[in-house]
């Protein structure tokens, strides 16, 4: 199978080809080889490519810099993907949309399911649900896959900015009251194989196992970078409310989404967030 990847130099789109399972053959397209706001640049990789799988991991993640950036981030969030599950389908191929935890408000205290009405807050949040919407009303039959707080051992993410603060400062402060769950981009690539593997379509959800707030995470980038020897154990991590530290766009206050038939249809449910962490850190260590 030959599979197109738009976002290949994505956190997410580094990850797909570095776990493509046997049988495989990735074509990679990043930014520097496609503009995703261009319809007739994504009709030519598809034409190019010849796919029988298409996944579309390049997305407008900026959150609060989209509060000034409607226009850009509509047309890569919005209109792209219908775009490219549009092209794709008129090729024959299948597709694959990642998005986001943040469709939702955060205004529950249980994990989202799939079926729970979108109530996005903000720029990023609604046009990556307007996203969600194109790529359904293009292929009825693609998969979409919403995920959260992603991170890789590359890319801009929060733990390469909680090892810079701790490298920089002694103090660092983080928000307590922001719910969700820590996903390793390389936990995500194996489950967007898997589920493509499965012929799934409809909407799905995936994160690594576990719950935790942004202080949760970043106290264990912490204790698991110290135990690296990565920073010192002088850094001190201190708990504040988000009302603290205001932001151009929202936050949900709660998206812990529920994975169960996810991990169901794979047949086994993720790793633990921080045994991933532990892996991307050592990465982190071996590269420098």
């Amino acid at each position: 199978m030959k599979a197109l990847v738009f976002g290949a130099l994505g956190q997410v789109g580094r990850s797909l080809s570095a776990v493509t399972p046997a049988g495989v053959e990735v074509v990679a397209c990043g930014r520097n080889r496609c503009d995703i706001g261009n319809a007739d640049e994504i009709e030519r990789e598809i034409e190019r490519a010849g796919p029988q799988l298409v996944i579309n991991a390049a997305a407008y993640t900026a959150v609060d810099r989209a509060e000034e950036e409607a226009e850009r981030a509509t047309m890569v969030n919005a209109v792209a993907p219908g775009i490219i599950a549009e092209r794709a389908r008129a090729a024959g191929a299948r597709t694959i949309h990642i998005s986001t935890d943040f469709v939702f408000d955060g205004c529950l205290s249980r994990p989202y399911r799939p079926d729970d009405p979108p109530a996005p807050q903000g720029v990023y949040a609604r046009t990556k649900h307007e996203g969600e919407l194109a790529v359904t009303a293009a292929d009825p039959c693609a998969l979409i896959v919403r995920t959260a707080w992603v991170y890789a051992a590359q890319g801009a993410n929060f733990v390469r900015t909680m090892l810079r603060l701790m490298a920089e400062r002694n103090l660092v402060r983080v928000v307590d009251d922001q719910i969700g769950t820590p996903t390793a981009a390389t936990s995500l690539a194996r489950a967007v194989w898997g589920l493509a593997e499965r012929h799934a379509n409809g909407i799905h959800h995936f994160t690594d196992a576990g719950v935790a707030s942004w202080y949760d995470f970043a106290v264990a980038v912490k204790e698991e970078a110290a135990a690296l020897q990565m920073v010192g154990n002088d850094v001190d991590v201190i708990p504040i409310r988000a009302a603290e530290f205001p932001t151009p766009a929202p936050r949900p206050r709660y998206s812990v989404l529920d994975k169960s038939a996810t991990w169901t249809l794979l047949g086994e449910p993720a790793p633990h967030w921080r045994a991933n962490l532990r892996i991307v850190l050592k990465e982190l260590k071996e590269v420098g």
